[in-house]
């Protein structure tokens, strides 16, 4: 505009019609004192008045630019707007009075894709801003040639408050007056096209409706009081490799329903899961993706609200609450984080400013066949940061201590699940996805580099190396990764009935071949007890006795295998049922003594473990673990010791997977003396029969199986049994 005082009407035409990109250019006061004048601009409006508090100037018609006014408003003070149409008016800030809220460091962070703290800067954040309170939005959308906020706060009307666009950053701003904490809003987009966009739930929002509704929320995150000092300060001994950790997997919707079928709360689980687990002997819960996702039945693994703990279980000071309460009761809480793709539901992701910015035009780059679903464009340095700064987010706002990350096999191949022709090869021709390794290395860095005591897992299914090596000596820089063979090896064992397990007897020795060369941890998760694959018990063959007897027996061999620990909820029960997203665990099967005796074992375990530092201490070194019986095909037995330091008693785990006890089996011992038999899954309090060696073993003088010691053990059948040296 070349004349504040008479502004030319073609200026306005494309104000009107929603195509223009600088309404801060075109719109509120210019000059100062006797000279300002006021340029508004609202589509509703016949009359248009700027207010101060000792007068009230009319403005002007703009000719041929209905709802655009303009005209001297003389003073330096506030002023506001009042518009009024057939009888009524109403009154409002003008928004384009206001200067920007993001800074010169901001803006050059934001450019080059090195804000590691974008939620601070980006999304939408209640303030005090000029001596106004309100809500500032900012949004990344570089090719969009307009982009409004629209709410509950102004009709939905996208002609109301187009943006301010921040230069070479692609990132649009507004400060809105009086939008308060609980404000509905979403983002109106004008696409290079010209073309108006599906309107947009915010990317770095930190709140949204309750599905199937998906509009964005204005939450104040700001100003909670933790009380887990204590905690935080001591955590990185918790999750060291030499420490104990058994982590419980829960899809907290379904782990406990309340009122008519609703899912539990934050509040709730706050008392109720954090007590659970903390009675179970678990380390650490671990929670399925808590970031908004629309369709309940992707169970949190198809995000769009990033930056937002799902509304289904409550606020994010609520959620907050359970974080809380887990840290006061030295529980850590791991949570699953979804990298790897995003759903295509309009108001997500996709194509967001009219063009592929999140995810990559070529399908055979961006786009998951098996899950329909967008894949990130991890080479573009506003997405990598997008996903580090989002990691950093939970753990920083919300003290999360890990990240299980999903998927890492489908981030580390181009050609995961795709036939030839259907993916693009890298600069070198080869599979590997240099861009998302790069990315999930940043992402280590960053996170162990802020909170040096958190841990980060990759469910990784391959023999991609150096998962959990540093990121400086060429690994991917995990803390800890699943271990997957393990899983798949072991679980075929076991469903398969005892009379053919000699023939398969390498599916439960295998593991140890490679069990050093990453830092486990051996996983039942939820993807073992859904989509038809049954739960835990259901697997095991045999009568109902049986079928108690082999699960009690496998637990035994998890807990006493190296390893880190994880179990999903409402196996520790051995629930009958699949698990189902839309129930509960079932709960009501404790009145069944088998099932509590499973759950019993299940706690005992967790504590043998967390308390015995032969069981831990080693579980991912080598000289920690040595087989006194890896071949006895014939009678399906298994024997190993675990050690701890020098000082630490020895442990034998000894399995026997057949039906048929075994008494007097002689087998090699790390040494003479007594041996307590500190667990037995046979025993009655664990729905057994009570068959062991009451108590103890002897172990003699004379060599056997490469040990310097032997002793006659009795092995109930489908059991395990653990033999601590006693050094009293």
């Amino acid at each position: 505009m070349t004349d504040a005082k008479h502004p030319p009407a073609s200026e306005f035409q494309r104000l009107i019609q929603g195509q223009h990109d600088d309404p801060f250019g075109l719109l509120g006061p210019r000059g100062s004192g006797d000279d300002r004048h006021v340029t508004a601009f609202d589509p509703g409006a016949e009359q248009m008045f700027a207010c101060t508090t000792d007068a009230r100037h009319r403005l002007d018609p703009v000719p041929d630019a209905p709802g655009v006014f303009h005209g001297p408003v003389p003073g330096d003070g506030h002023y506001w707007l009042r518009g009024e149409a057939k009888g009524e008016h109403w009154e409002f800030e003008d928004v384009y009075r206001f200067g920007t809220v993001l800074g010169e460091i901001d803006e050059y962070l934001l450019g080059e894709g090195s804000h590691l703290r974008l939620w601070e800067v980006l999304g939408a954040h209640v303030m005090q801003h000029e001596g106004m309170w309100g809500t500032h939005f900012a949004v990344w959308a570089p090719n969009a040639r307009r982009v409004s906020v629209v709410g509950d706060f102004n009709w939905w009307n996208g002609l109301r408050h187009t943006m301010r666009r921040r230069g070479a950053t692609g990132v649009w701003e507004i400060f809105v007056p009086y939008v308060a904490d609980g404000a509905f809003y979403r983002y109106e987009i004008v696409g290079p096209d010209g073309t108006v966009q599906p309107r947009k739930a915010d990317p770095v929002g930190f709140g949204s409706e309750h599905p199937p509704a998906n509009a964005s929320i204005v939450r104040d995150i700001s100003g909670y009081g933790w009380s887990d000092e204590e905690w935080i300060t001591t955590r990185a001994e918790a999750q060291r490799r030499d420490a104990p950790i058994s982590i419980y997997e829960v899809h907290l919707p379904s782990w406990r329903r309340k009122d008519w079928g609703r899912p539990i709360s934050y509040v709730e689980a706050a008392r109720e899961l954090v007590s659970y687990v903390k009675e179970m002997g678990f380390t650490h819960i671990e929670l399925m993706p808590i970031s908004e996702y629309p369709f309940d039945g992707s169970w949190g693994y198809q995000p769009i609200g990033m930056f937002a703990p799902t509304i289904r279980c409550g606020l994010p000071h609520e959620f907050r609450d359970l974080v809380n309460a887990a840290h006061r009761e030295g529980l850590g809480v791991i949570l699953d984080w979804v990298p790897g793709h995003f759903p295509s539901d309009p108001h997500g992701l996709g194509r967001f400013d009219g063009t592929a910015l999140y995810e990559h035009a070529d399908p055979r780059e961006g786009f998951h066949k098996d899950w329909n679903t967008l894949i990130y464009n991890y080479g573009r340095a506003e997405v990598s940061n997008y996903l580090t700064a989002n990691a950093l987010f939970w753990l920083d706002e919300f003290h999360a201590d890990g990240l299980r990350v999903d998927a890492v096999a489908s981030m580390l191949y181009r050609d995961y699940s795709r036939n030839a022709g259907e993916w693009v090869p890298n600069k070198d021709g080869g599979r590997e996805n240099y861009e998302a390794i790069a990315v999930l290395q940043r992402m280590n860095t960053a996170t162990y580099g802020e909170h040096p005591g958190i841990m980060t897992v990759a469910e990784e299914s391959t023999a991609y190396p150096g998962v959990s090596q540093p990121v400086d000596q060429g690994g991917l820089g995990f803390g800890f990764k699943w271990n997957m063979g393990w899983m798949n090896d072991t679980l075929e064992y076991i469903k398969k009935d005892p009379v053919y397990r000699s023939y398969h007897h390498h599916q439960m020795t295998f593991g140890l071949v490679y069990a050093f060369s990453e830092n486990f941890i051996l996983p039942i998760s939820h993807d073992e007890v859904v989509h038809g694959k049954g739960s835990m018990i259901g697997k095991m063959p045999g009568s109902d006795w049986e079928k108690f007897a082999n699960l009690r027996a496998y637990y035994g061999f998890m807990w006493g295998h190296p390893g880190k620990k994880l179990l999903f909820m409402g196996q520790e029960l051995a629930q009958r049922s699949e698990w189902n997203h839309d129930a509960q665990v079932d709960w009501d099967c404790l009145g069944d003594a088998r099932h509590a005796g499973i759950q019993r074992l299940v706690r005992d375990l967790n504590h043998l473990y967390r308390d015995t530092p032969a069981m831990h201490i080693k579980d991912c070194f080598e000289d920690g673990f040595q087989w006194i019986v890896g071949g006895d095909q014939q009678n399906s037995v298994f024997a190993w010791v675990r050690r701890g330091g020098p000082d630490d008693p020895e442990v034998v785990v000894i399995c026997n997977f057949t039906p048929q006890e075994h008494p007097d089996y002689r087998m090699g011992m790390p040494s003479a003396g007594r041996w307590r038999e500190v667990l037995n899954s046979d025993a009655e309090i664990y729905g057994g029969e009570n068959r062991g060696n009451f108590g103890s073993v002897e172990a003699h003088e004379g060599e056997m199986h490469g040990q310097p010691a032997h002793a006659d053990v009795t092995l109930p059948p489908l059991s395990t049994v653990w033999l601590m040296c006693d050094t009293d």
